[in-house]
């Protein structure tokens, strides 16, 4: 008789596996996937390739010299403090300057509701992890942030779309999806939405819609977590006005210094309720113990000592401008049948493709022509989207965006062409990629 494992395998069948571990992993381990925009990574990041795939903000717009000056002097003065273990809800000042930056948005907060987190991606984490068993529904736009769909798919929860159109979400289709699911036994823990200048949609939720949304998840006991990290790079006029702003005890607000000033120092936050906010920080102590207190003082330095309002209308103004270049080549170059989203502010813009393309079928098409984008289906939890992409303008040069364009609207006048003399698209199909690398949100 043949020697066996644990598991019912031989050792010679188990020694083949891919992953030897494979049957060890925990149930919700199943949901850990690499996400779209990380499978892309390697052929993105090459110099001949214009990415417009990864959502990098343009650091180097910042004066990194002052930033540099800034650190060494945190080092010298404050070392002591600055290297050592500090508390698991943030930096006390560092709160009350987050306080300051929320004011923009018209929100009126204590710092003892804040938590300060690694990026708003872990705020996300917390918050699930605190509300999610498995099985519970999660309500989202669809699309929505492959970050968080992955984070929710982590612990095993049910992502259900919630329709959008150039004004955001639609409240009518969240009432109905409320009433059916309700209908139907689920258990619904909250509504994630990134209202203001959504990714990737490109669009932003208006003002009375917001309401609709408030009132609808107040009337049926939904807790909304608003993500929103774009907030303050809008194009033209005032910060809107956040959800959190009209309604402190039913809203999460997640925010992040990521956009407005590096990705690099990793702070971000939640504003919570106050329950809510404890156990929030008792999550975030078993997760890292306490925070990089250096990185929340170099912050915090930051916002005391630099004119950090003058630097976010300089990414404005960086950012409107490669949005200006986007449309324009969009309009000017894309064949018939494309559509896109024109956003007042943000990082993306979210394309259509004609009739019968696969956005994900003719990626490797468009690498082979040196330009990438993020296929759509990575944005929904169910894998549709796929006549869907996500374009990015934040990173790349206003003439290197337009060449990318130049590029994709060569790429899909092709499959168009394809489509109408075979009745499909994309003879290369899936494959052509390189082995994934770190995210880009």
């Amino acid at each position: 008789m043949t020697e066996e494992t644990d598991h019912g395998r031989t050792p010679a069948t188990q020694g083949s596996r891919i992953d030897a571990y494979v049957d060890r992993y925990a149930a919700r381990a199943t949901g850990m996937v690499a996400s779209e925009i990380r499978a892309l990574f390697a052929v993105a990041s090459r110099p001949e390739v214009v990415s417009l795939a990864g959502g990098m903000p343009y650091v180097t717009a910042l004066p990194l010299d002052v930033v540099g000056e800034l650190v060494s002097d945190l080092v010298a003065r404050r070392g002591p403090v600055a290297l050592q273990y500090g508390s698991a809800q943030g930096d006390p000042h560092l709160r009350e300057q987050i306080c300051e930056v929320m004011r923009m948005e018209g929100i009126d907060a204590s710092p003892d509701d804040v938590v300060a987190t690694v990026g708003s991606q872990q705020a996300l984490d917390l918050i699930t992890r605190i509300f999610i068993d498995p099985g519970d529904v999660v309500l989202a736009e669809g699309p929505s942030y492959v970050g968080a769909l992955g984070t929710f798919a982590a612990y095993q929860a049910k992502v259900v779309h919630i329709a959008m159109d150039d004004q955001g979400l639609i409240p009518e289709s969240l009432a109905q999806t409320i009433y059916a699911l309700r209908a139907a036994g689920s258990r619904i823990k909250f509504l994630y939405t990134i209202p203001t200048f959504h990714n990737p949609g490109g669009v932003t939720l208006n003002v009375a819609r917001r309401q609709q949304v408030l009132d609808i998840c107040q009337r049926a006991g939904i807790l909304i977590v608003e993500d929103n990290p774009y907030g303050l790079l809008g194009f033209d006029g005032d910060p809107m006005r956040a959800l959190r702003a009209d309604n402190s005890d039913g809203v999460v607000y997640l925010g992040s210094f990521s956009k407005t000033l590096a990705p690099g120092f990793r702070v971000g936050w939640a504003l919570a309720p106050h329950a809510i906010r404890d156990k929030l920080v008792l999550a975030m102590e078993s997760a890292v113990l306490s925070h990089s207190t250096f990185t929340q003082l170099a912050v915090g330095q930051y916002l005391a000592t630099q004119p950090w309002r003058e630097q976010i209308k300089a990414f404005r103004e960086l950012y409107r401008e490669r949005r200006d270049a986007m449309l324009s080549s969009l309009e000017a170059l894309m064949p018939p049948g494309v559509t896109w989203t024109r956003p007042g502010g943000g990082f993306f813009v979210w394309a259509s493709l004609p009739e019968g393309l696969d956005s994900k079928a003719i990626l490797p098409r468009a690498v082979a022509e040196r330009v990438a984008f993020v296929p759509g289906t990575g944005f929904f939890s169910d894998g549709s989207g796929a006549r869907h992409m996500r374009l990015s303008f934040c990173f790349p040069e206003p003439d290197r965006i337009r060449e990318g364009v130049r590029r994709l609207a060569g790429v899909i006048e092709q499959e168009v062409q394809l489509r109408d003399t075979f009745g499909t698209g994309s003879i290369l199909g899936h494959h052509g990629l390189d082995t994934p690398g770190p995210d880009l949100a």
